[in-house]
């Protein structure tokens, strides 16, 4: 996962690239000549072969430039990436635009890029690049701040575009003086090969007996960083004069005696040959195998997808293992698990392994199949204590469910399974960034897959709430009619819950409450009889908000605290959330204002744990209104502004809420009206200025952020609530008893400590523990060196 990076002064986010595995190497004129370039040009392409350093020059130069850019430096990897029409989407997701509209991904990105000084790091161009160059020309053109920085085995072709061809490693002149040893080893090429041969053999150093074998080595590879890494693995079976020995009789065999220096290509693709040659037969074919994945994959997703036709299931570990060590596969931890990605270029060559072998497709449909499944999985454990973990797990896999999807989409026959994984991740389409990914998902089944089935019907009503969301409810009407007409012919219970439940929905959005509650109750009647917690939980705070709505508070009371029950009773924290916004909403109404923010902060901390974007949103409003009936008009006005925010990178107000909005006019002009409206405007702007984190901590604490950190001050890369349950966690305290003292949910405790995990990139309480106490220790040695040189 990449990491995010922090603007310290300011506390706001600014990009997310990925942090270093292994030491930067040399560069030091290829990164400096990077830099002049994007100075001058809003379009520089860094091109070569593969293996040669592109990205991670890319990474380093954008690590630097960092403060150039003070709305962020942000990272799109194409590498998974087949479908050239999800270009400009998954550009998106890699700048993190929360987006729920039905705009189309291109218009988005230019609104949202368009007065925004940015850098964009496209990554791996090759295999997309009419698109790319499209994609970037537009970007160009409309955002006249942004400059982008594309990685790409071939130019690009933009007129504005500045190309820097990254040359292999440096090595000594071979027709100059012999340089001493030590000025040797500091040569790029050398000193690559030194650092990755030390991490396979502990000690290792450059002397006067191996320094021609050394140098032999990375001639041989042509400087080429890649070939340099896999050769150094070598290192735990070989000695450096073996190693040499086995490249000569490769690189011999391969020109077939020719003196003729090989093209760098030609030398890879031989180092790479012999890598998978001096894999044992069954390494050999997992790492075929491997290549059908997108991104990253676990172990038990390797285990189910590669096992079977000559590889033991209970192999798999082991054989995970040696391609580890052999540098094939690359170890990633993501909190407390660990994934395996495989670089692009040994990626490319597994996959022609495996077609040559004539398994590829039986792969695909392997990986097809676990993915199904596994989207089936997310959604039966969807309500319930696993509920974070899952929705975790499945933006981690989103990459793989992607190429899951188009495996089905490509083949009319199997177009019903994409469909059905279609629908059944429902909820990871609307809680990250991939609403609009998720509608165009369900339309394409649709429309290939017109059979009325009640997988259909099912899609048709998942869709639906998409199309809500994003206030197409035109499209929702006419998903739903078609859904409850398959119900009532098919007589499936289910599906008439459910078109009745979003039927109410596009009722209550067109402000007919009444309706809306006959459709709402009619839910409830089915989802209970079918005991269905999911449809019943989200029906009753439909029905809950439609009767705060009428002013019969105490039907949408007893609603609100009978969904309460339903959650509890199987440890769900998302619905629950949702039912504390609704009944915070009719608190509020009753004017119980110190109730009603208790509710809906409690309900924003789990929203934010979830990174909802939807949820906070509303809570938002919420806690405005509450602070415009409490006077607090000046904090009503930033609220308002914080909310703007995020209702313009979620791509809708209060989405899926639309009932609501006259709360919000009112509120607004209420408090414009306390303020003045020079005034208001001035607070709205504050609020509109904070960063999404800054927002949130100020609606949660009603704390802005501080303009600069005091000299010597280190800031915390958690927020003040956070901070504090990371001191209890370094009490000893369980998370029961952390949600004890803060008075707030034992679910949305968990949800706060997984964040704090994954900040701090951290797998256990026990790392948080002493993370605390360097920070205490820290914390006092900067007091008392103030206090020292104070005047």
């Amino acid at each position: 996962m990449g990491a995010v990076a922090t603007d310290t002064s300011t506390g706001r986010q600014t990009g997310r690239l990925p942090s270093e595995v292994t030491s930067f190497v040399g560069r030091r004129h290829e990164a400096a000549e990077v830099k002049r370039m994007l100075s001058a040009s809003r379009l520089v392409t860094l091109t070569g072969v593969g293996g040669v350093g592109k990205t991670r020059l890319a990474l380093r130069v954008a690590d630097d430039a960092r403060r150039a850019f003070p709305d962020g430096v942000w990272l799109a990897e194409l590498a998974e990436l087949d479908n050239p029409a999800l270009l400009a989407q998954s550009v998106t997701e890699a700048l993190e635009i929360r987006d729920h509209s039905a705009r189309p991904p291109m218009d988005v990105l230019i609104d949202h890029l368009r007065d925004r000084q940015t850098l964009l790091v496209l990554d791996n161009c090759e295999h997309l690049l009419h698109a790319c160059a499209l994609l970037t020309d537009r970007l160009l053109r409309e955002a006249p701040q942004l400059r982008v920085l594309a990685t790409s085995r071939h130019v690009l072709g933009i007129g504005s575009e500045q190309t820097l061809a990254v040359p292999t490693l440096t090595l000594p002149d071979a027709s100059g003086p012999r340089l001493p040893t030590g000025a040797f080893a500091q040569c790029d090429a050398v000193r690559l090969f030194t650092e990755r041969a030390r991490a396979a053999l502990p000690g290792f150093t450059v002397t006067d007996a191996n320094r021609d074998a050394v140098e032999g080595i990375c001639r041989r590879l042509d400087g080429i960083p890649l070939g340099i890494e896999l050769a150094a693995v070598r290192l735990r079976a070989l000695s450096v004069q073996q190693l040499l020995g086995r490249l000569d009789d490769r690189f011999r065999l391969l020109t077939t005696g020719s003196r003729a220096v090989l093209p760098r290509h030609q030398t890879l693709r031989a180092l790479i040959d012999w890598s998978y040659d001096l894999c044992t037969e069954r390494e050999q074919l997992l790492w075929a195998r491997v290549s059908v994945f997108a991104g990253s994959l676990d172990l038990e997703a390797a285990e189910a997808v590669c096992s079977g036709d000559g590889l033991p299931r209970e192999e798999i570990l082991d054989l995970v293992t040696e391609l580890v060590d052999k540098s094939v596969l690359l170890r990633e931890e993501h909190g407390a698990t660990v994934r395996y990605r495989m670089l692009d270029t040994l990626r490319a060559y597994g996959r022609e392994r495996l077609e040559a072998a004539g398994e590829e497709a039986v792969r695909l449909r392997c990986h097809r199949d676990y993915y199904r499944q596994l989207a089936a999985d997310a959604r039966a454990a969807l309500f319930g204590p696993a509920q974070v973990q899952w929705f975790t797990r499945l933006q981690l896999e989103h990459a793989n469910l992607r190429t899951a999807l188009e495996f089905c989409y490509d083949d009319p026959a199997e177009c019903a399974y994409g469909l059905g994984i279609a629908a059944d991740l429902l909820y990871h389409w609307i809680t990250s960034y991939y609403l609009s990914e998720g509608r165009r998902w369900l339309d394409d089944g649709l429309a290939v897959c017109p059979e009325p089935t009640g997988a259909r019907a099912r899609a048709l009503w998942t869709n639906s709430w998409l199309a809500i969301i994003q206030s197409d409810t035109d499209a929702a009407s006419a998903m739903l009619e078609e859904s409850r007409a398959i119900g009532e012919r098919l007589d499936l219970e289910p599906v008439l819950g459910y078109s009745a439940l979003y039927s109410g929905m596009v009722a209550m959005y067109r402000g007919d409450a009444e309706a809306a509650i006959t459709l709402y109750e009619e839910a409830v009647s089915r989802h209970r009889a079918t005991g269905d917690p999911v449809g019943l939980a989200l029906a009753l705070i439909r029905l809950s908000l439609a009767h705060s709505f009428i002013g019969d508070s105490q039907r949408a009371i007893a609603l609100g605290e009978e969904s309460l029950a339903v959650c509890d009773a199987y440890g769900e924290g998302w619905h629950r959330a949702y039912t504390m916004m609704a009944l915070g909403v009719e608190v509020w109404r009753q004017g119980d204002t110190e109730r009603a923010a208790a509710l809906e902060r409690e309900s924003l901390e789990f929203n934010r744990s979830l990174d909802d974007p939807l949820g906070v949103g509303v809570n938002l409003e919420v806690l405005a209104w509450i602070a415009a009936t409490e006077r607090d008009f000046p904090r009503a006005a930033r609220l308002l502004g914080v909310v703007r925010t995020v209702w313009r990178a979620v791509g809708a107000p209060l989405s899926g809420y639309g009932h609501l909005v006259h709360y919000h006019e009112e509120c607004e002009a209420a408090v414009s009206r306390a303020l003045g409206k020079t005034a208001f405007n001035a607070a709205v702007k504050e609020g509109s200025r904070l960063s999404y984190d800054e927002g949130l901590v100020y609606a949660l604490e009603n704390v802005l952020p501080a303009a600069e950190p005091a000299v010597g001050e280190r800031p915390s890369p958690l927020t003040r609530r956070e901070s504090e349950i990371a001191q209890l966690v370094a009490q000893g305290l369980s998370n029961k008893e952390i949600a004890a003292s803060l008075v707030i949910a034992q679910r949305t405790a968990e949800g706060h400590l997984e964040h704090i995990l994954s900040k701090l990139g951290f797998t256990s309480r026990a790392q948080v523990a002493v993370w605390v106490a360097e920070q205490s220790r820290t914390a006092l040695a900067d007091g008392k060196t103030r206090s020292d040189t104070a005047p």
